[in-house]
Parts: C-alpha cells; sequence; structure tokens
C-alpha cells in the first residue's frame, strides 16, 4: 500500500472544514425557535378556607391590677406577751379563728380586781338602802329630821353610782381579756409574722400581721375617656361581663363583672377608674398582680370572619389570596375589624363563601393556577 503524506496545510483545511460543519449543524433558524411551544404551569395546590359569618363579641382591652377587698393590720388591744402563735405564716384562715394569743394573767387579774369591786360596793348599796327604807318610816312618824333622811338618800345614790362603776370596769376587764385571743375578722390570707413567741406587744407596738381577703377580689384598670360612652352604653343594655386573665397562664382565666366606674375623669391621663368583681375560690390571683381585663361590649351577628394565617401586607393594607371560578389566586385587599382567636373579622373585601387560600402562600401570585384542598382553622385556638 502506498503512503499518503500529509503537509501542514491540508491539515489545517481539513481542521477549519471541520468546525464549520459542526456549528452549522448545532444552529436552528429563528423560525424554529418562535414555534417551539411555552412551558405547562402547573396548578399548585393549596389548603383552602371558606369564609364563615358568627356572631363575634366586642371587647375592650386593658392592663389591669387585682386588689383586695378587704385588707387589714392585725394589731394588739392590750399589752403583753405573745404567748402562742397560732396560724402559721401565709396561711389561709376562716372567720373566728384564733391567730395570735396574748399572755392572759395580768388582764385576768385585773378582771378579779374589777368583780372584787362591784361586789364590795354591792354589800355598800344594799346597806344604804336598808338605812334609807328604815329613815323613810321614822319621817313619816317625825323621829328623823329632813336633814338626816337627805343623807341616807344621798349616800344610797352615791352607793348607785359607785356599783355602776364597777359594773363598767367588770365588763372593761372581761373585753380586755378577750382581747388576749386576736382572732380573724373575716376569711382570707396571712401575710408574715411580725412578733415572734415572748414579745411584748401593745397598742403602740405596730403591726403583728396583715390579712387579705382572697375571695372575692376586684381587678382595677383605667378606661379612656373616649370609651367611656360605649361603656356606658354597654352598663345600660344590662350586666357588663369581663373576662380576667394572667399573662402566660392561659389556666388563670376568671369571669367577672363590671360594678365600679368612678365619678371623675383624671385631667393629667385622660382616664377614668374602674373597678371588676370577681370570684377567686382557689385564691390564684394574689393583691397587686399584673392581669389583661377583656370588657365584653356587646356581641355582633353575622360577621365575616377569615383566618389570619391567610393575612399578608403591601402597601395598600391587608389582603389575602381567594381561589377564583377558574380556580386561579386572585388577591383581595381587606379592611379588617377585631380578632377572634384565630379568626379576623373582614369589614369590606370578602364575601360569605370565598375560599381563601391559607397554605403554600409564598409560591403563588396573582393568576396563579392553584389546586384547592380542603382547609381547617378553628374559631380558637
Amino acid at each position: 500500500m502506498r503512503a499518503v503524506k500529509w503537509t501542514a496545510a491540508t491539515l489545517a483545511a481539513l481542521a477549519l472544514a471541520t468546525l464549520a460543519g459542526l456549528r452549522l449543524a448545532g444552529e436552528r433558524p429563528d423560525s424554529a425557535k418562535a414555534a417551539a411551544p411555552a412551558p405547562y404551569m402547573m396548578a399548585m395546590p393549596v389548603p383552602v378556607f371558606a369564609v364563615v359569618k358568627k356572631t363575634l363579641p366586642i371587647y375592650l382591652n386593658y392592663p389591669g391590677r387585682v386588689e383586695a377587698i378587704r385588707g387589714i393590720s392585725l394589731q394588739a388591744r392590750v399589752s403583753g406577751y405573745i404567748e402562742a402563735e397560732v396560724a402559721r405564716d401565709g396561711a389561709d384562715v376562716k372567720a373566728g379563728d384564733l391567730l395570735y394569743k396574748i399572755d392572759p394573767r395580768d388582764l385576768q387579774v385585773a378582771l378579779d380586781s374589777a368583780r372584787a369591786a362591784a361586789e364590795r360596793d354591792a354589800a355598800v348599796l344594799a346597806y344604804a338602802q336598808g338605812n334609807f327604807s328604815r329613815g323613810q318610816d321614822l319621817m313619816k312618824n317625825g323621829y328623823v329630821a329632813k336633814d338626816a333622811y337627805d343623807q341616807r338618800l344621798s349616800a344610797k345614790r352615791a352607793a348607785e353610782a359607785a356599783l355602776d362603776v364597777d359594773k363598767a370596769a367588770v365588763e372593761a376587764a372581761v373585753l380586755n381579756l378577750g382581747y388576749a385571743e386576736i382572732r380573724a375578722p373575716f376569711a382570707g390570707r396571712l401575710g408574715r409574722n411580725q412578733a415572734a413567741k415572748g414579745a411584748l406587744v401593745g397598742p403602740a407596738s405596730g403591726a403583728l400581721n396583715t390579712l387579705m381577703q382572697l375571695d372575692p377580689v376586684y381587678v382595677a384598670f383605667n378606661p379612656s375617656e373616649s370609651e367611656l360612652a360605649e361603656i356606658r352604653a354597654a352598663r345600660a343594655a344590662g350586666k357588663v361581663e369581663a373576662q380576667v386573665s394572667v399573662p402566660g397562664a392561659p389556666s388563670l382565666t376568671r369571669k367577672g363583672e363590671l360594678t365600679f366606674l368612678d365619678n371623675v375623669i383624671d385631667h393629667s391621663t385622660g382616664t377614668i377608674a374602674a373597678r371588676i368583681t370577681l370570684d377567686n375560690p382557689d385564691s390564684a390571683l394574689l393583691p397587686g398582680q399584673y392581669v389583661r381585663v377583656k370588657l365584653l361590649l356587646r356581641d355582633e351577628p353575622d360577621a365575616l370572619m377569615a383566618p389570619e394565617v391567610a393575612l399578608g401586607s403591601n402597601q395598600m393594607g391587608k389582603f389575602v389570596y381567594v381561589v377564583s371560578h377558574d380556580d386561579k389566586a386572585e388577591l383581595r385587599q381587606l379592611e379588617l375589624g377585631p380578632s377572634d382567636g384565630k379568626l379576623v373579622n373582614v369589614v369590606h373585601g370578602l364575601s360569605e363563601g370565598d375560599k381563601v387560600i391559607v397554605g403554600n402562600l409564598q409560591k403563588i401570585g396573582p393568576g396563579s393556577p392553584v389546586k384547592p384542598l380542603p382547609g381547617e382553622v378553628k374559631a380558637h385556638p
């Protein structure tokens, strides 16, 4: 076989021809590009929630503080040494329970002395009455002068007065002996003890302890004067109920009633003092505790409600996506009212039965094809 010799010029020409052929083979006419079909957009599955009508409670919300209806300082009314602290610090006590006992021996001696003085003066009175009776008979017969008769009458009256003084002294001594036992005037909870056993106490020694009534209790709050007209209208319609809750403790929710509105507005704050009375059977709410107050003004019937989780925001305000008649996402601008649990009142922008998209919101836009799926949003958490 005869060998073929390739020159450098021949090899270069062959490479250029091959490259040109490959370029022509990879190119497409512009008409072919224009004829290519557009990619198909699949419908995005989205959970939906149908707009519903319900009765919406209208509340006013305030911060509040718990107050005791009754709270007193326990003080000694007689002087003496603390013999016993019967109730421990912080104990829940009933009305009439014994709390402290003061050594009663000095008080018992004072009572015995007063009774003895009364017995003595009773004997003096008995003699004076007898002497006066005899003087009356003698005066009738002319055997006693008028002056002697008057002396006997004066002695009898003085003896009667002295016995009355003694009786009062006995009653005072009985009261003082009773004050040796300090009892709870009402049911409540004790504070910290301020007088140890053996301490000398008296009317000037200060408080031994404090006692607070915890059931029922007050909750004080301050509505603004701009809300006063609504509150007065609610009171005119009937009892105004309220819910009181502790932040971070949903189980500590109590129901009460608005029982007090002050008769003057604080000009420095533009608010008025108000108060709720509520039961506190487990004593979970304590005086001074911070709480949340929801004052129920009225119930709004047939309010349109949509899920809050579906809300979005833009420069126009709040909006939601709803499923249109041709299964596309339609943006609706809303005017909103108050919330109730996980639902929010829609004043304008939606109609009853509209299907609001509540999921996959980041994957859709206006006009996006969607496939609605049944969703569930509970009215209350």
